[in-house]
């Protein structure tokens, strides 16, 4: 009984596939491409932000818990800020990419 369900399930799942018809789009692109571009564009910034706050305030607890282990968490500090910034970065140039 349970296989007859599955088989039922799986031939319903695929068969929406079958009667299904090409979209067209237009040629150009509408003002909302930009806008969810944009959108996109803050919502990266405003994300990456956060996740610069909570990469600093970190390491900077980590330090003030133990001073001695300042020069191991600054490097691995860095380059995870430049990591999170370089997706701010390319979602920018994409922005400006749209055609």
């Amino acid at each position: 009984m349970k296989l007859l369900g599955l088989l039922i399930f799986l031939v319903c799942l695929i068969s929406g596939s079958a009667f299904a018809e090409e979209v067209v789009l237009p040629k150009g692109r509408g003002i909302d491409d930009f806008i969810a571009y944009f959108i996109a564009m803050g919502m990266v910034a405003a994300v990456a932000t956060l996740a610069q706050s909570k990469v600093i305030t970190t390491a900077l607890e980590g330090i003030a818990r133990n001073p001695s282990t300042s020069d191991k968490l600054f490097t691995p500090m860095i380059l995870g800020l430049a990591l999170i910034e370089s997706l701010v970065i390319f979602t920018f140039v994409s922005v400006f990419m749209v055609k």
